[in-house]
């Protein structure tokens, strides 16, 4: 590929031929041997990964490894140095594309409603003031946060403004919804509300979701497929293949174990904690940016 390939729909003529549709539907959005980065200076080379239809991503990797390179690149902020992000054609326009940010972008010195402020989702559409009303009202009951709707954004509590950044995203029926570590900082109710709120998303509603997070956890409980970072590069794939002591141990710098229950869950110990005792290479010692739990299970 050239230097520069844009954003693109797969071409027309593979889909019109239905030569694998029967066994491999046509993905929501496909990364073909991508270089991303910025000018010339590559952050990710050779970069492959394939998104389905409700499908659960987790993006995994330490701070600097380049999960918000290849955010900016699915949301088309950037473009390939060299490949391809293809999006199916009803992406084209990314009107069903939704993005949750790690915290509100909205000056706290201006007033601003939840009403007001989830309503800055619509920005770009082409819908009628009912509509936008009636989605406004289903996406605030979805997020259960009907009660605050005409409270100032300022006044919610960390697990609320979450709530209504979701609330932002949905207002525009995505089909795929990317969130950027969305339970970072808050406390551990509001943490699992929010993580079974956009799990339920994803198994009832079929969105599809990317999953930016530090905690490993999060993935092996919830995550159909993951991605990890690490020096440039990206192990992608259904949960099962990714999620190894090698890979992990890999990525992170931290000897780990996968403890499979037998029925399809997984949890993800530090090795060093699997005989009872922390030593020095254990994750906190090693500086490592990511939640264990450790001694769930015996090895």
């Amino acid at each position: 590929m050239s230097r520069g390939t844009s954003i693109t729909t797969p071409p027309a003529a593979a889909a019109a031929s239905g030569v694998g549709a029967a066994t491999t539907p046509e993905p929501v959005l496909q990364v073909e041997q991508a270089t991303l980065g910025y000018g010339r200076r590559a952050i990710l080379r050779e970069v492959s990964l394939r998104i389905g239809q409700g499908e659960f991503w987790c993006l995994l990797g330490s701070n600097g490894e380049g999960k918000t390179t290849l955010i900016k690149a699915l949301l088309g902020a950037i473009r390939p140095i060299r490949g391809r992000v293809l999006l199916r054609a009803d992406f084209q326009r990314r009107t069903r594309l939704a993005f949750v940010p790690q915290e509100v972008e909205v000056n706290a010195a201006l007033p601003t409603t939840v009403a007001e402020f989830v309503s800055g989702g619509f920005v770009g559409l082409n819908l009628e003031a009912r509509q936008r009303a009636q989605r406004l009202a289903r996406v605030l009951e979805l997020m259960g946060i009907p009660m605050l709707r005409d409270r100032s954004l300022w006044a919610l509590s960390g697990g609320q403004r979450q709530r209504a950044l979701v609330a932002r995203a949905l207002v525009r029926d995505p089909l795929l919804l990317i969130v950027d570590e969305p339970t970072a900082g808050l406390d551990l109710a509001a943490a699992t509300g929010l993580l079974e709120t956009i799990t339920r998303l994803n198994r009832e509603h079929r969105i599809t979701v990317v999953f930016v997070t530090h905690d490993l956890q999060i993935a092996a409980q919830r995550a159909t497929h993951a991605a990890l970072f690490k020096h440039g590069r990206v192990v992608s794939g259904p949960l099962a293949e990714v999620f190894t002591d090698e890979h992990l141990g890999r990525t992170f710098g931290v000897p780990v174990r996968v403890v499979r229950d037998g029925v399809g869950g997984c949890s993800v110990v530090a090795s060093n904690d699997l005989g009872g005792s922390s030593t020095p290479g254990s994750a906190a010692a090693a500086g490592t940016d990511f939640n264990f739990v450790p001694n769930l299970a015996p090895v």
